[in-house]
């Protein structure tokens, strides 16, 4: 992402100041596992806008990772965060296109309203094994409603789903114009050694 879009999404941010904080989506409240006392689980809130699910996650237990490219709207979030006294939340200025997720860290991630097919793999990576993804966006319907909306960040119909064949599938919705995955991270399992009576 070139600077010229960091600007851009700056100034879409800037122009919600006034409004209400956004609440979490209901889909991350329906699929996020609960986080037992004595546990350490983190998450990860991609593309986050506000933050909003991040701190949601932070409320429920997680240490919580909030990635986003705009700083007018990580700035907004640092004011909820003090607001909320949340102390298991990292803020992060973070463009995609060049930053690299590292392996098996988040027992949760997180990614509404945007698509990069390049973080993709990167953030199936970063899930440790029986973790999960929680992931809506908008699909080609979404042309349907706003014809001129850039094709490249749209998906087709069974695509996403397709690109999680290797995990468990919880959940997949793509009635309408929007596409909703929740799938579980499921290591492949070992093969039993061949047993011979001699």
């Amino acid at each position: 992402m070139s600077a010229q879009d960091r600007v851009r999404w700056d100034e879409i941010y800037r122009k919600m100041k006034g409004k209400p904080f956004p609440p979490p989506d209901p889909l991350l409240l329906n699929y996020t596992p609960h986080v037992n006392d004595g546990e350490t689980k983190r998450a990860l809130d991609a593309a986050a806008g506000f933050g909003q699910n991040g701190l949601w996650l932070a409320e429920q237990g997680y240490i919580v990772d909030i990635m986003e490219i705009s700083r007018v709207a990580l700035n907004r979030t640092r004011v909820e965060v003090a607001l909320r006294n949340l102390r298991n939340v990292n803020l992060l200025q973070v463009d995609f296109d060049d930053f690299e997720l590292d392996e098996h860290v988040y027992d949760i991630v997180c990614v509404f309203r945007y698509l990069k097919w390049e973080m993709i793999h990167k953030l199936k990576s970063s899930i440790v094994p029986g973790g999960r993804i929680i992931y809506e966006t908008f699909n080609i319907r979404y042309l349907n409603i706003v014809p001129e909306f850039n094709r490249n960040f749209l998906l087709d119909i069974g695509e996403l789903k397709d690109s999680f064949q290797d995990w468990v599938i919880l959940h997949y919705d793509e009635e309408d114009h929007i596409t909703q995955l929740v799938a579980v991270n499921t290591p492949p399992q070992e093969e039993e050694e061949d047993s011979f009576d001699w």
